[in-house]
């Protein structure tokens, strides 16, 4: 009794304030190097993409279906941020991640990456906002990817800025998997702009007249995870493949990831895309999964509150229905461990600025973060 009672009072202090009463402690959770606690932060979500943490306290949740929701004051409000672009809420793409400016504090820009209607179907965009309370304003799209297409499926899409203010997002093939070979389009891609849409002139394929300038890399199936390393900030990614193989990657200017003339994965029905899983000139994954697990989310975590996790790689998986907590030395995968098996589809993780881990899962739809014991 002693016990449970100190725990729910650093739980609290820790929050900065009381647990609501839709907050849920579940049991302790033991995995291979700390235990925690699951800290149940709001149910009923509708198939929440990405998360975004404010200065004022305030979190951001983006909703595939076109929803962007506040969690304040201990629990998800009632009132949605106004204004939003026009979603495209089709198959897989609609309201995916959200991220804010690094300047935030003067320019009250946040960015959304979502699908949206073009001339031809749509395909995957870039909007930005200036937010004012529950109030966007300014709202500008400032990236379009090309070619459109009424496919539902392969949109991507996750943003980062680096610390040079570089935004990067990325781009599915759209279903059509050997248009991510086509420098033409940028299906396949993770690109790299300003934060106005602008193409930096040091990108690898600017001034070639076959290319799009804003491509940083290309040969990608389906990327929904990216995030700078904590220590090094190199780009990593892990996308989607077919039939097995998904991967980790780590970004390299203007390389190409292969895809789909090398993969470790098959057809859905069994057949085979090609025999090659290596190729020269091509960027082999740092590590693959045959079966997939559908890795959708990514964090690495260096918050002291998680030591036995420092510098580890958190994927959340889809198909899987665990957390994937990945090891490394230097770039070389030296152990992995699933985490939460069964619990539900895991679509986003973050850590906070709490130094917390926050994630969101789909069926069903929930937001909640990893207390250590």
């Amino acid at each position: 009794m002693y016990r449970a009672v100190l725990f729910s009072l650093m739980v609290m202090f820790l929050s900065g304030c009381a647990q609501s009463e839709d907050h849920t402690l579940h049991d302790l959770v033991e995995t291979e190097a700390l235990s925690f606690y699951v800290d149940t932060l709001a149910t009923g979500l509708r198939n929440p993409w990405g998360m975004e943490f404010l200065p004022d306290g305030r979190i951001l949740i983006a909703e595939r279906p076109g929803n962007l929701r506040v969690w304040a004051d201990g629990e998800l409000q009632d009132e949605n941020i106004r204004n939003l672009p026009e979603i495209w809420a089709h198959g897989q793409g609609g309201l995916m991640d959200v991220v804010m400016h690094p300047d935030y504090a003067n320019n009250q820009m946040i960015y959304l990456v979502h699908g949206a209607r073009g001339s031809n179907g749509g395909s995957t965009a870039i909007t930005r906002g200036r937010l004012t309370g529950n109030d966007l304003s300014d709202v500008e799209t400032i990236f379009f990817s090309q070619p459109h297409t009424e496919a539902a499926h392969h949109f991507g899409s996750r943003i980062v800025f680096d610390d040079e203010g570089y935004l990067f997002s990325t781009i599915g093939d759209r279903g059509a998997m050997n248009t991510a070979q086509d420098l033409m389009s940028h299906n396949g891609t993770v690109i790299r702009i300003y934060d106005d849409g602008s193409v930096p002139q040091d990108n690898p394929f600017v001034g070639d007249d076959d290319a799009q300038p804003e491509i940083w890399s290309y040969g990608h199936r389906n990327i929904q995870g990216m995030q700078l390393h904590p220590v090094t900030r190199e780009l990593w990614t892990h996308e989607h493949g077919p039939k097995g193989g998904d991967e980790i990657n780590l970004i390299h200017k203007g390389a190409n990831y292969g895809w789909p003339l090398v993969t470790h994965g098959i057809n859905y029905d069994g057949t085979i895309i090609t025999p090659d899983t290596t190729a020269p000139g091509m960027i082999d994954p740092i590590l693959h999964w045959t079966p997939s697990i559908a890795p959708c989310g990514l964090a690495f975590v260096d918050s002291d509150h998680y030591p036995g996790w420092q510098y580890n790689m958190l994927v959340g998986a889809l198909a899987g229905q665990h957390i994937h907590r990945v090891v490394f030395q230097d770039t070389t995968v030296v152990h992995t461990e699933k985490i939460l098996q069964g619990m539900a589809r895991f679509r986003a993780i973050e850590q906070g600025p709490d130094g917390f881990i926050y994630v969101l899962t789909e069926h069903p739809g929930l937001f909640f973060r990893l207390i250590p014991e």
